[in-house]
Parts: C-alpha cells; structure tokens; sequence
C-alpha cells in the first residue's frame, strides 16, 4: 500500500473582498474551473484528480507568497504524522477530525507539518 495518493488540493488566500472576486473570475470564469463546494468563507474548485481552495478572508499578504500549503491525499494521517514526527519534522497542527461546513458538508481528518524547506504540508483524509 502507497501511504500517499497524491495531492489533495492547493490553498490560496485572498487578502480581501477584490482578490476573492478575482480569484473566482479567473479559475471560475476564465478557466471554466467546476465549483465542487462553497462556504461563508471559501470555495473549492475541482479539477482532475485535485482541488484548489479559496479562502476570502486570508489578511495581509504574506511575503512568502500567496500559496499557503499543498495536501497530501492519505488514507492515513495518524501514520504520516508518526513517520514525521520520527524523522524529525515539525508537526504544528496535530492529527484531527474536521467538518467543513459546505453545501454538502466536508469530513476530514488532517494533520500539518513543516518540510526541509519550510513548506506547510497538509495531511488530508476524507471521511
């Protein structure tokens, strides 16, 4: 068994109300990305095998850029965390259960680490 699918989704954060808008024209409008869910906060765009992530209410920009992590598909969180947390690697949100409240509802169970490079991680699991 492969511990890991693929890549879940990609996040981006908007910092305000016109970023969000244009973000949505563009993935949406321009790119005919298909809405897979919305919520007060957010959308999600399904594309392949993967999604992209908007959050509207992301704050100031961050200079490191506008993508704040990528996940990791798994049918295994708790093992991933583990195997990190063995290695050595920064685990700064613990393994948990989740329920994105969308239309229809979102379960999960997810974990984020820190890489070599200071990329967050997301450890993501459908429920």
């Amino acid at each position: 068994m492969n511990l890991i699918k693929g890549i879940h989704h990609i996040c981006l954060k908007c910092a305000n109300e016109e970023e969000y808008k244009e973000v949505v024209h563009f993935y949406h409008e321009i790119l005919e990305l298909e809405i897979a869910r919305t919520w007060s906060e957010g959308i999600m765009f399904q594309f392949g095998n993967a999604v992209l992530e908007v959050f509207a209410n992301g704050g100031e920009k961050v200079e490191k850029g506008i993508i704040r992590h990528f996940a990791l598909a798994t049918e295994d969180v708790d093992t991933c965390v583990e195997k990190l947390k063995a290695a050595g690697y920064e685990v700064f949100v613990e393994p948990k259960d989740i329920v994105i409240p969308s239309e229809p509802e979102y379960k999960a169970r997810i974990a984020f680490c820190r890489g070599p490079l200071g990329e967050e991680i997301e450890f993501f699991q459908e429920r």
